[in-house]
């Protein structure tokens, strides 16, 4: 049996859970949020990386879909509730497929069903608006993490791409990842400074998450992990899970990407923007700037790295489909992950190092967040501090 049928074989029992995808944005952007104009149902391969039939084919079995919004976007709590709207949409739309979840056990019963666990995770923590309240409401809405930040800082932690304003976590956002542990509300690492992380780290008593990193040893990018952040995830028990963008993966196309995004801003456009316009411009400049291009084993090579660093029990996927414009060759979509699979079992990952990375990872993670969650509510109120009580 070739590798390739063998991680197949293996998707059947331990699907993948990915930690981020950015289809609802993908879904705002390009058709409105008008699901008849872009029916996932059917192969979207022309306008998106996602759909339910190559969800299929890729083997995966949840999904936390972001409900992102850009920090700048004008009353983003109310365009993070239109995010989480969208998600719902797709849960009643195609419930044979999707199934929501809230919890560890709702992503086993899914799996058990043929269906695809269905989770939401907040990226950014400009979409709570420096309120817990709007933290606690997210969460009853049904979001399971929250990123700290996105590209730019908030008020109470730095992000990897901004100029340090706080040095890591504010006294406000060490409450609020406190007040995220009493909720089971997941706290997500991704885009945050190395200060925040380690910062975060010292204030959690549940496991934290990366939903879409890389090893910053492998590709020197400030979105990736530091070695002395992935050494401290055994003893927090926490999960990082490694990204598909070639920009965070392949050091070449760092300086590469740099001058594309600037392409992207010298025709007013945002360097994140992966519409119409925004492609064709990057298809114009590739061909006057060669694109240097990642592959299947360019991410395989950070996880051989992470997992020597951190241990194979602390190690996911975060493909961040239709939040990227460039995806490496072999992983050109949600349809690309036993491509993967099938390159760590030609390098001597076992099956059951595999089914931790796919699965178990990650819904034992959610699993433990709740059991902290149980704990903390029981001897814990939900917490009135505001940021200008502790930061002010």
């Amino acid at each position: 049996m070739t590798s390739l049928a063998q991680a197949r074989e293996l998707l059947r029992e331990y699907p993948v859970v990915d930690g981020h995808n950015d289809l609802p944005w993908a879904l705002r952007q390009t058709a409105g949020y008008d699901l008849d104009k872009l029916d996932i149902a059917a192969h979207q391969g022309a306008h998106l990386h996602t759909d339910l039939p190559r969800l299929r084919e890729g083997g995966v079995g949840a999904q936390y879909w972001s409900v992102y919004v850009p920090a700048e976007q004008p009353e983003p709590v109310a365009a993070t509730l239109e995010q989480i709207d969208c998600v719902r949409q797709l849960l009643a739309r195609y419930p044979a497929d999707l199934a929501p979840a809230l919890t560890a056990a709702d992503m086993c019963r899914a799996r058990r069903d043929g269906r695809i666990a269905s989770l939401m995770g907040a990226e950014g923590g400009h979409s709570i608006a420096n309120s817990l309240g709007t933290l606690r409401g997210l969460h009853a809405l049904g979001v399971r993490y929250m990123t700290l930040t996105h590209n730019s800082n908030v008020d109470w932690a730095d992000s990897a791409t901004d100029e340090p304003r706080a040095g890591g976590l504010t006294a406000f956002g060490r409450e609020v990842v406190r007040e995220m542990n009493r909720l089971g509300m997941l706290v997500d690492l991704s885009h945050v400074a190395a200060t925040t992380m380690r910062d975060a780290l010292e204030t959690a008593c549940a496991p934290v998450i990366f939903s879409h990193s890389s090893a910053r040893a492998v590709c020197d990018h400030p979105r990736n992990i530091p070695d002395d952040v992935l050494e401290r995830l055994p003893a927090n028990g926490g999960v990082a899970m490694v990204t598909f963008v070639p920009k965070f993966v392949l050091q070449a196309a760092v300086d590469w990407t740099a001058a594309a995004d600037e392409n992207l801003r010298a025709h007013g456009l945002h360097h994140l923007d992966t519409g119409p316009e925004a492609m064709r411009l990057h298809r114009a400049f590739e061909e006057r700037s060669p694109r240097p291009v990642a592959t299947v084993s360019t991410v395989a090579d950070h996880l051989d790295h992470m997992r020597e660093v951190a241990g194979v029990d602390h190690l996911g996927i975060g493909g961040d489909y239709d939040g990227t414009a460039f995806t490496p060759e072999g992983l050109s979509d949600v349809s690309g992950y036993p491509n993967l699979l099938a390159e760590l079992l030609d390098r001597g990952w076992s099956k059951a190092d595999l089914a931790k990375l796919t699965w178990q990872n990650s819904v034992r993670v959610l699993g433990a967040a709740e059991d902290v969650a149980r704990d903390l509510q029981a001897t814990r109120a939900p917490s009135l501090a505001t940021i200008d009580s502790l930061d002010g």
